[in-house]
């Protein structure tokens, strides 16, 4: 499961991102945690256990998907489509999640939290707390609660306590906040199950080395169906687990293309916008160095998207550095073209995908009639899009139940 990428030049770093900007006390846990990841890396024990939960719990290897419509509809690129989507929970989330709760029970510990945007990462948590016997506590902001509330309910089916963050913007930096908060007041019992690989050091190596089960996969899917490596990898980005998964097994390998697609919201010029590495500037928040959106005075600007699970201002540090390396670039997609993606592979392929993947599909739509035919294009379709059909209706003007 360990690989050493070129952005990787000590623990912790990537380039100058990275790191860890929290209190003494917290530090001296996640250095703790940092050590436990470490030797499970190499325990046969522990990696075993994961890939029988990872093929008979989470229902892996996700399929590699060849979109034979959308290839002949756009008429360039072939397109295939890594379907997260088909997980159990409905998203790539459960692979990280399934990957820092057996790190918890090593540790010992009672009680899982998280925090959580669109909620697939909370329904994930909270999914696996219910498998392990564990404690659960959920921290979403209100505005997000508020927009999926179907994954609310699940959670708390699930056995979950959700809290609804108020602070702030009430979104999900907000839930980041109030997750370090409890974290740091329970470190003798509670695992913050952090999801994306964002936040202070082992936290974006680990959700990294948990996600990258996607690349791994898709390259040897991609060999055994074409005998090739594609010439593109496409993942949408908002704190970026589902991207550097999807990239992992690629950085190594120059002659693929990574292109990571951001929530640009109403547009990334404007105010309302999540596009982060666009941009961003260099800042210390969520106790890590990255890029993130802020103003003059390094306050942390409001941030927007349709996307509960993108609407993040900042993004993981590896990506921060794999953009500075010009290894992977990334490009901004808007409301509208993702609404329009979400109704366009539905239609084309009979996929409803999550609307954060959809800007990824959205990207997919511009980019593969510009290319030949022989090129090959694998995005990850990141998620189902059942929490989203309701905001989606209500986005088109169509009020419905939800």
């Amino acid at each position: 499961m360990e690989t050493e990428y070129k952005t990787k030049k000590q623990a912790g770093r990537f380039l100058e991102y990275g790191g860890q900007y929290v209190p003494e006390t917290l530090m001296n846990e996640l250095n703790k945690m940092a050590d436990v990841y470490q030797e499970a890396k190499a325990n046969p024990d522990f990696q075993a256990e994961l890939a029988d939960l990872l093929a008979n719990y989470a229902n892996r290897p996700s399929l590699l998907y060849y979109a034979k419509n959308m290839t002949e509809d756009l008429g360039g690129a072939q397109i295939y489509f890594k379907r997260e989507d088909l997980n159990h929970t409905g998203a790539h989330k459960i692979n990280n999640v399934i990957g820092q709760a057996l790190l918890a029970k090593k540790m010992g510990k009672k009680r899982l939290i998280a925090e959580t945007g669109a909620g697939q990462h909370g329904v994930a948590t909270a999914t696996i707390a219910a498998l392990f016997g564990l404690e659960c506590e959920v921290f979403m902001g209100k505005e997000d609660t508020d927009r999926q509330r179907l994954n609310v309910y699940r959670m708390e089916l699930l056995g979950a306590k959700v809290h609804a963050v108020t602070s702030g913007s009430m979104v999900l930096k907000d839930a980041i906040n109030a997750a370090l908060q409890d974290f740091a007041a329970r470190l003798e019992d509670t695992f913050y199950v952090m999801g994306s690989a964002t936040g202070p050091h082992p936290y974006p190596e680990m959700v990294r080395d948990f996600q990258s089960v996607i690349s791994q996969e898709s390259k040897q899917q991609i060999q055994d169906q074409l005998g090739r490596l594609p010439d593109k990898v496409i993942a949408c980005v908002g704190g970026g687990s589902n991207a550097i998964g999807s990239f992992a097994h690629y950085i190594d390998h120059p002659e693929v293309d990574l292109i990571g697609v951001e929530a640009a919201g109403k547009g990334v010029d404007t105010d309302l916008t999540a596009a982060t590495i666009e941009k961003g500037r260099l800042g210390v928040f969520h106790g890590m160095k990255s890029l993130f959106l802020q103003n003059d005075s390094g306050q942390i600007n409001p941030v927007y998207s349709i996307s509960a699970g993108l609407d993040y201002p900042g993004v993981g540090p590896e990506h921060a550095a794999l953009a500075a390396e010009h290894r992977a670039r990334y490009v901004g997609i808007t409301d509208d073209e993702a609404v329009a993606a979400f109704e366009y592979i539905a239609k084309q392929e009979g996929i409803i995908a999550a609307i954060e993947s959809c800007h990824a599909v959205a990207y997919v739509q511009k980019l593969a009639p510009t290319l030949p035919k022989d090129q090959v294009i694998v995005c990850t379709l990141s998620g189902r899009g059942d929490k989203d059909v309701a905001a989606i209706a209500k986005y088109r003007g169509v009020e419905i139940y939800e």
